[in-house]
């Protein structure tokens, strides 16, 4: 997904309580220094992880492996990542698909049981509120997926657009689930599951999800996703047995636990958006190269959130446009400035780093869109200096998803 949970810098006000039906107490904590704490905390400390603030949540940026070893360990076997900070909902009622599809740009009633999308939250000003995972369950509800640092105005919106239509007369409810969140992610991720369950994975194709037994743990949602560009998994676990079944897993010599600096890495490697960063209230999904979230039903009923300025920039022409970067020298970070080869700025970096993998530096960026083309030169700006840049199609690195034929 174009997903993380915001930028590290954000923080988000630590409550007591989280969203959920009647104010239920959720399966996360709060630490003495009011980050809030996913219920691998403790285990994440007693296996060295290095805690780090990010959205408001104690997370482990790194374990014992430097970021390096553990970015290319995902790519060549495979990573266990903690992402139980991220907000999950389900949604039930009759009306679910009217409801998601009053908030998002997605076709959601097209879904098949148990098939999921990444789809948008929008503005009436067509700017992205956030991006998430979208599943219809063959449970008849909604399974729904969204970022961390964006879980209190996510909740806020679902939540008030749910009692609108409740009180115009329509069926729908929200629930948080309480349970925790892994994700699983590198070649042998599912040759690793796989010895852990009776399902054959084979079958399950990307952004496919079923409720199974995993190592002896029962009502496990198993979906196969992710945010590494890699094949893989994510798994929504009852939080009493989570640490258990992260035991379990690393069994395997196979996995290793990783943190939040090789999932940025790997993310952007893969040319998927970092909310905060590449995408926010400010950009439409046509500047941000997201057309293909909108359903083409939508697009012609033109009946989700910010329609009416989203559907003529797809025939028309942006003011800018998100690129893929590549270049040589000195790393390429956030903010910096974007130049034309006559040295004019045309727009800023919002993420880059050097790529493991392609021992050179990747980024994305906003530029005006008549130098968006694939190809095209132009330079960054850093320390003061102006270091050559290639527009480049993206991922950088081939994804690995596994497509059923």
């Amino acid at each position: 997904m174009l997903r993380a949970g915001g930028r590290t810098a954000l923080r988000v006000r630590p409550r007591g309580l989280e969203p959920g039906a009647g104010g239920r107490r959720r399966c996360c904590s709060s630490g003495p220094d009011s980050l809030k704490q996913t219920p691998l905390h403790a285990f994440h400390q007693q296996q060295g992880g290095r805690m780090v603030n990010f959205a408001g949540w104690s997370m482990p940026v790194q374990y014992a492996l430097s970021h390096l070893e553990s970015h290319l360990h995902t790519r060549r076997h495979c990573s266990l990542f903690d992402v139980s900070h991220m907000l999950q909902t389900k949604v039930f009622g009759r009306d679910r698909v009217k409801f998601m599809e009053s908030l998002v740009v997605g076709d959601i009633a097209e879904l098949k049981p148990d098939q999921g999308t990444l789809s948008l939250f929008t503005n009436e000003e067509g700017g992205i509120l956030d991006d998430l995972i979208v599943t219809s369950t063959s449970e008849q509800h909604l399974y729904v997926v969204s970022n961390a640092g964006c879980r209190d105005k996510d909740w806020v919106l679902m939540q008030g657009r749910a009692e609108e239509l409740r009180a115009a007369g329509s069926d729908v409810h929200l629930e948080v689930s309480e349970n925790a969140l892994l994700a699983l992610q590198g070649p042998s991720a599912v040759r690793v599951l796989q010895t852990g369950v009776s399902d054959d994975l084979a079958k399950l194709s990307f952004m496919s999800s079923v409720v199974m037994v995993v190592f002896g743990v029962p009502g496990c949602r198993v979906t196969r996703c992710g945010y590494t560009g890699e094949d893989g998994v994510e798994i929504s676990v009852p939080v009493g047995r989570v640490v258990e079944l992260v035991e379990l897993l690393l069994r395997d010599p196979q996995v290793q636990l990783a943190g939040l600096a090789a999932r940025d890495s790997l993310r952007l490697e893969a040319g998927l958006c970092l909310y905060g960063n590449d995408i926010d209230e400010t950009t439409t999904p046509v500047e941000a190269a997201l057309v293909w979230t909108l359903g083409k039903r939508r697009r012609v009923a033109m009946d989700f959130p910010g329609a009416r300025v989203i559907v003529p920039q797809i025939k028309g022409k942006v003011k800018r446009k998100r690129v893929g970067l590549i270049s040589t020298g000195p790393p390429i970070r956030p903010h910096m400035p974007i130049l034309s080869l006559e040295g004019r700025p045309i727009g800023k970096v919002t993420s880059g780093c050097p790529s493991p993998c392609l021992k050179k530096n990747v980024a994305m960026g906003y530029v005006e869109g008549e130098q968006s083309r694939v190809g095209t030169v132009l330079a960054v700006e850093v320390r003061k200096k102006s270091c050559p840049a290639l527009v480049t199609r993206m991922p950088f690195v081939p994804t690995r998803y596994h497509m059923l034929k």
